[in-house]
């Protein structure tokens, strides 16, 4: 199972005080838009999302067709595939994607001990 790319995407009370001290961490702006209230920050291989109000709880993120450095990857597990593998394993979800549609999609499943995990495909 390829899930893509990973990343933790962190509910923040104040992006730019959550900006800064990341920054202190040696983390820099990769994407997003802060005005919006959400960037995305880098340390080497290390991504974090910071996502001021667009989340309900720190969030485990792979992205299904990205390598860590957002680029496509030539081949991947389409989020639809690894949804039907999900479910065959017994997994129960929160959200689905639309196993009729192609392109971008997501789901979201919880971990043993209530994590939230967002398998979202950008492509």
């Amino acid at each position: 199972m390829k899930l893509g790319a990973f990343s933790i995407s962190l509910n923040v009370k104040d992006i730019a005080v959550s900006k800064e001290f990341y920054s202190k961490l040696g983390f820099e702006p990769f994407g997003g838009d802060e005005a919006q209230g959400w960037l995305i920050l880098r340390n080497g291989e290390t991504v974090i999302g910071l996502f001021g109000g667009f989340l309900q709880a720190n969030t485990l993120t792979f992205n299904p067709g990205w390598d860590q450095n957002a680029q496509n990857l030539d081949t991947f597990d389409d989020v639809r595939k690894l949804q039907q593998q999900l479910k065959a394993d017994g997994i129960e979800f929160l959200s689905e994607a639309d196993e009729d549609t192609e392109g971008p999609a997501n789901f979201v499943i919880v971990d043993p001990d209530g994590n939230p995990i967002l398998v979202d495909q950008h492509r």
